[in-house]
């Protein structure tokens, strides 16, 4: 089995280093650890190393291999990070911690049934489609007032906003776009909320400009097959 201490650990430092100049401190900054389509045996060595925190995108991959790693490591905090279909919202309640792809108000009355049903409180990232891209999943900017109010209308513990900005574009003004957004809807990091924004390539910006978690994938497992 082969160690994941050395990436783990540049990424740790990074994090620190970034999140230094911002004057900001590193526990401040969740690092998620994205393990989607990789199998049990890859994550292991990450949990062995003490990385807790994880995301996948898809709640049938997760359904397949993170029961049983949760049972042997019961502190995991699992966030699903893709896109959630209404009808998988039942599953996703029961098996993820957080969610960071709320994007419309029919997820919203799915998620708030699922949570009724099964009497918890699951946090919700609002995804926000900052790059105004058809293709990309997430609310329009100017749809994120009427989605917020809708959320907390139906008792949906809301812990911030989410964002992917646009492939190969400098991400810094869509990063900094996204935490003025959390500062005009009342969930800026000062007032409690969070900001799920930067992966492998650009958590470093990110954290500079406000995150709190950082989606990371690529620079901890390697490059996806």
């Amino acid at each position: 089995m082969e160690s994941a201490a050395t990436p783990l650990e540049d990424v740790q430092a990074r994090i620190a280093h970034a999140a230094g100049i911002a004057g900001r401190k590193p526990q401040d900054v969740t690092l998620v650890a994205i393990s989607k389509t990789h199998p049990a045996e890859r994550i292991l060595p990450l949990l062995e190393a003490g990385q807790r925190v994880f995301g996948e995108n898809r709640v049938q991959e997760a359904q397949e291999k993170w029961p049983a790693l949760k049972e042997r490591y019961d502190d995991v905090e699992l966030h699903l990070v893709g896109q959630l279909q209404s009808n998988k919202a039942e599953d996703a309640v029961e098996l993820f911690d957080c969610i960071h792809s709320l994007d419309r108000p029919s997820l919203v009355k799915a998620l708030a049934k699922a949570m009724d049903k099964a009497g918890k409180r699951v946090p919700i990232f609002v995804q926000v489609n900052i790059g105004a891209e058809e293709q990309k999943g997430g609310c329009a900017i100017a749809d994120l007032p009427g989605l917020l109010q809708q959320a907390r209308d139906a008792d949906l513990p809301i812990a911030g906003l989410m964002c992917v900005p646009p492939f190969d574009i400098e991400p810094a003004p869509f990063f900094a776009l996204l935490a003025k957004l959390a500062a005009d809807n009342g969930l800026a990091p000062e007032e409690g909320g969070k900001l799920s924004m930067g992966m492998s390539g650009d958590f470093e910006t990110a954290i500079m400009l406000g995150a709190t978690h950082v989606r990371v994938g690529s620079a901890l497992f390697g490059a996806r097959e």
